[in-house]
């Protein structure tokens, strides 16, 4: 019963947050998933619903990066993917979602790897 809570109070604040902050054309939002095995990154633009880009720790090229990493190097391995696929289409700034998640380990990992990747934010 308390996974259950603490999933749908993580909801709730994801919901909450998303009311303001809004992806669009010229900044995407770049949104974050965490489960208990993997790490998911979305470049969305929420004007046209579109994902513009992707990736996650569950990609075949990236899983064989990322084994034997602990998850926090994961995240930022991901990030930086990330990063690097928002460049290529011409993507610079992004509104950083956290996904209702607490900024620290994983997805300030995450954040660090796409700031390093070249996305300012």
């Amino acid at each position: 019963m308390a996974d259950k809570s603490r999933a749908l109070a993580r909801t709730r604040r994801h919901t909450r947050v998303r009311k303001i902050l809004s992806g669009t054309a010229q900044r995407p939002r770049l949104n974050v998933f965490r489960s208990l095995t993997g790490i998911y990154a979305q470049v969305i633009d929420d004007q046209t619903g579109h994902t513009l880009v992707s990736a996650s720790t569950l990609e075949k090229e990236l899983r064989e990066k990322v084994k034997g990493m602990k998850k926090s190097e994961q995240a930022k391995v991901v990030g930086r993917t990330v990063a690097e696929r928002a460049r290529s289409k011409g993507i610079e700034t992004v509104v950083f979602d956290r996904g209702g998640y607490r900024y620290m380990g994983r997805v300030k990992a995450l954040a660090d790897g796409a700031r390093e990747g070249g996305l300012r934010f």
